[in-house]
């Protein structure tokens, strides 16, 4: 019998906190082969990412691995000296880490830093390095990676800074590979390639490969087998067709039912007792839109956003001066060009398409985040266009217009209470003086979006992700808007609290007759909240009109490839 790359047996790991130890993980096993690609799946707390660190030694100080095994080639992770699992990691065993921009060194050329990991561990030296780093960038399908070994990480997209990490987890050609929501906050086609580009280099290599999610349609398309983790122990494993045909622990099926699938509905998403109590809540909100009347809500005409594109290397002195004497005109690049569309009063419209695709620029020009370069923007029949973005703020239709961003923890203050990030925009644009005011106010809120009034005096790190994106919620509802712009609302989030999140989004714009444009890269989760979709490729609209027809029976190559590279379960894909 051929043994695993890796085992990890009864792996235990605790922490210690201010309130005394937390088991993180209790008595976990799992093994990865060489060639396969094993899913640990589970929502934020289950222990995934603990076993991640625990398995490359990596805890933080408070961290202990009290018992268990890891075992790699016949060696003990968990048990053998540090300088030893240093040799280890970045040669045989690599990880990418969830979020690239933050793994990456933003003050160093992406070139040197793939040369460093060479250099650490004797794999290239010398000419060598450059060479070594080229080709490193080559393998995860970079273009022009000649040019791009000199970029920095803030002059890459998300899914290039992604790509960088990849590159960088496999310069050592490692044979464990272990991936940390890789594909977290990417579009679905960048995703699609990064998974396509892990999986074809672990077959290619006879690599192993864990990935870890929380998104089980990824899970369902690229993993071999799949273990469910729930507060810190597995609850359920098995061969991934079987698991997900036939689950074997309660927790499992719940996570199945939560995840957004082709044939769903907004009520099937939440566990039965909560779904069987508001049955026609889609139906309800889609009559909203289709008895709407009367000149549309937002107009949108002509929109353009340019900005001046920088040189592919810096300037000389005199080449500098040369320039300014010509007197010729920057070049310049249309993140957003000449696009047009409408949104009723009532209506909640899709916004989708590729990073970089103007989408982000898009309702950050509508929402007055940002000056347009050309076009209007008439949003209840005034041309708040024309208001300069820093003069917005004063704006009677300031309150009118609100946004949520995509990741609650970094859109709120981390010095501001929830109760204080409600009240904020009562008191700047709500006339609200008194403290009684704003309390009453900020409560009446946080129940209007299933916030328990006693967390109402909790800082954000006391807050769970499905919580501070409640508080999100009710910030920009506080001041009861017309239009509701969100921004990527549940990218971060697990999949039963995106459940709750889309459903309460659904309850309040069939409450207070909200306006909703949707910025998503989840299409799934687009077909479920949007009456219509509107798609964009490089600046410009290239499709739009019902979610149901744009979705399931796009015209356009860029479209049919957008809705090619949804992640479905096998089960679903067959059918």
């Amino acid at each position: 019998m051929t043994l695993p790359l890796l085992e990890v047996s009864d792996l235990t790991v605790e922490f210690a906190t201010r309130n005394g130890i937390v088991r993180a993980i209790d008595s976990i096993s799992l093994s990865v082969a060489k060639g396969e690609i094993l899913g640990v799946v589970g929502e934020s707390g289950s222990g995934k990412s603990v076993t991640s660190y625990a398995v490359m030694r990596i805890l933080d100080r408070a961290g202990n691995i009290l018992n268990g095994h890891a075992v790699y080639g016949g060696m003990d992770l968990a048990t053998m000296p540090e300088t030893d699992v240093a040799e280890l990691r970045g040669r045989e065993i690599s990880m990418i880490f969830q979020n690239p921009r933050t793994a990456l060194n933003p003050i160093r050329k992406v070139g040197h830093q793939i040369e460093d990991v060479l250099r650490a561990h004797a794999q290239a030296a010398g000419a060598n390095l450059r060479t070594a780093a080229v080709d490193a960038l080559k393998q995860v399908r970079i273009a022009n990676p000649e040019q791009r070994y000199h970029s920095y990480p803030f002059e890459l997209s998300g899914g290039m800074c992604q790509r960088i990490v990849i590159a960088i987890a496999l310069a050592c050609r490692p044979q464990l590979l272990i991936a940390d929501e890789p594909t977290t906050g990417l579009d679905v086609t960048t995703q699609k390639a990064i998974m396509d580009l892990v999986v074809d280099l672990a077959h290619e290599r006879n690599m192993g490969a864990l990935l870890i999610t929380h998104d089980l349609g990824l899970a369902s398309a690229y993993c071999d087998r799949i273990v469910v983790m729930q507060d810190g122990k597995v609850v359920d494993s098995g061969a991934t067709d079987t698991l997900f045909a036939n689950p074997g622990h309660p927790y499992t099926e719940r996570l199945i039912r939560a995840t957004p699938r082709r044939d769903s509905r907004l009520s099937d998403l939440l566990p039965e007792p909560l779904a069987d109590a508001e049955p026609n809540r889609r139906e309800a909100t889609a009559t909203l839109a289709d008895t709407a009347t009367g000149a549309p809500l937002l107009e949108v005409s002509g929109l353009v956003k340019t900005y001046p594109t920088g040189s592919a290397s810096p300037l000389s002195f005199m080449d500098s001066v040369k320039r300014r004497l010509a007197r010729t005109e920057p070049e310049t690049f249309r993140a957003v060009d000449d696009i047009g569309f409408t949104v009723r009063a009532g209506e909640s419209i899709g916004l989708v398409g590729e990073s970089g695709c103007g989408k982000s620029t898009t309702s950050s020009m509508v929402s007055r985040l940002i000056d347009k370069t050309e076009g209007e923007i008439i949003f209840d029949g005034v041309d708040i266009g024309a208001v300069p973005a820093k003069d917005f703020a004063r704006h009677r239709l300031r309150s009118a217009i609100q946004m949520v961003f995509q990741d609650p923890t970094e859109s709120l203050n981390p010095r501001f209470t929830a109760f204080q990030s409600i009240a904020d925009p009562m008191r700047r644009l709500g006339g609200v003086t008194s403290t009684d005011e704003a309390w009453s106010r900020a409560e009446a809120v946080a129940r209007q979006v299933g916030l328990p009034a006693n967390l109402l005096t909790r800082f954000p790190h006391q807050l769970s992700g499905g919580q501070k994106a409640r508080v999100g919620i009710a910030r920009a509802i506080a001041l009861h808007p017309k239009l509701l712009i969100l921004d990527e609302p549940t990218s971060a989030l697990d999949v039963s609290v995106q459940a709750v999140v889309l459903n309460l989004l659904a309850d309040l714009r069939q409450e207070m007759a909200i306006s909703y444009i949707f910025v998503s890269h989840d299409l799934n989760v687009v077909r479920l909240l949007c009456d219509r979709v509107i798609v964009m490729n490089t600046g410009r609209i290239v499709e739009e009109g019902s979610s149901e027809k744009i979705l399931s029976d796009p015209k356009m190559a860029y479209t049919q490839s957008l809705v090619a590279a949804i992640p479905h379960f096998r089960t679903d894909a067959a059918a």
